[in-house]
Order: structure tokens, then C-alpha cells, then sequence
């Protein structure tokens, strides 16, 4: 395990978790029901987790 670090999961898992909370609770505040607003914070979720880790995948390889 040369080179592992422990934060980089958990920072990934935070800012998914953070960008899904934030997503829902602003459609839910501009109207939109309550399971639209799941569903576009679950895409939003995915859409950041992918770019973070396209993100740290970049800095790691140079």
C-alpha cells in the first residue's frame, strides 16, 4: 500500500454527500417537489463525484 492516503475516499464521499444536501435543499426551497429534488441532488451527487475524482486523479499523475 505505498502511497495510499486515507483522506482522499473520505474527501470524495464528503463533497458527494455535501453537493447532494445543497442541491436538494435549494430545489426544494425554489418549489420543486420533494422527489424531484432527491432525484437532481442524486445527479448532481454523481456529476461532483466524478469531477473530484477526475479532479485528484490529474494532480496524482503528474
Amino acid at each position: 500500500m505505498k502511497r495510499y492516503s486515507v483522506w482522499r475516499p473520505v474527501m470524495l464521499i464528503a463533497v458527494a454527500l455535501l453537493t447532494n444536501n445543497l442541491v436538494t435543499s435549494l430545489a426544494g426551497v425554489f418549489g420543486m417537489s420533494p422527489e424531484s429534488a432527491s432525484n437532481l441532488g442524486f445527479i448532481a451527487m454523481i456529476i461532483a463525484a466524478f469531477i473530484t475524482y477526475n479532479r485528484m486523479m490529474k494532480i496524482r499523475r503528474k
